[in-house]
């Protein structure tokens, strides 16, 4: 084997480990899921409320979109708009042992709105399809009546669906499914 192909096999092998190699502490399942996220970066998904079916609801019939649109090795942000309000971004970060999933709130400005940056991090493997995110300290701390909140984002097999999906004290509390547009 000439020099040039043993150097060329090498850097071949070098390229295509970097994209499949586990952020520290990850499960395979979360490095599928989040690499599963950035190959939709650019991509929209629209969709509406499916829980609380409550007429009152402040999101109930508006058009919800999560916009995946910005990601890098470490970090995905997805704008969620809610009918006309674009004040939410959910913000999917590689952490150590997981992956963290904060909801930053902004005003019209830029400027943070009061409750924002809440969220958690996965604690379990999860799933290459779907993780979960159970509140941390900081949540707790910022909105109290949020400590046992569970938040969960889903893809079907062929990531043309996404579900976001919270839990407060184990039961229901909001449901949206997005369809990829």
């Amino acid at each position: 084997m000439n020099r040039k192909y043993q150097i060329a096999v090498f850097l071949a092998c070098l390229i295509s480990s970097i994209g499949q190699a586990t952020f520290a502490g990850q499960s395979e399942s979360q490095d599928v899921f989040f690499q599963q996220i950035s190959s939709l970066c650019g991509s929209r998904f629209v969709g509406q409320s499916v829980f609380p079916e409550d007429p009152g609801d402040a999101w109930r019939d508006k058009v919800l979109v999560a916009h995946i649109e910005s990601c890098t090795a470490a970090e995905i942000r997805i704008p969620f708009i809610v009918g006309d309000d674009h004040s939410r971004t959910w913000v999917l970060r590689r952490v150590e042992g997981g992956i963290q999933l904060k909801h930053d709130h902004r005003h019209a400005d830029g400027t943070p709105d009061k409750v924002t940056m809440y969220g958690g991090k996965t604690q379990s493997a999860g799933s290459h399809l779907s993780q979960s995110f159970p509140a941390d300290t900081y949540t707790a701390d910022l909105i109290p009546e949020a400590s046992t909140n569970e938040w969960f984002l889903s893809f079907n097999k062929d990531s043309s669906e996404l579900t976001y999906y919270l839990e407060r004290n184990g039961l229901p509390r909001f449901k949206a499914i997005l369809l990829k547009k």
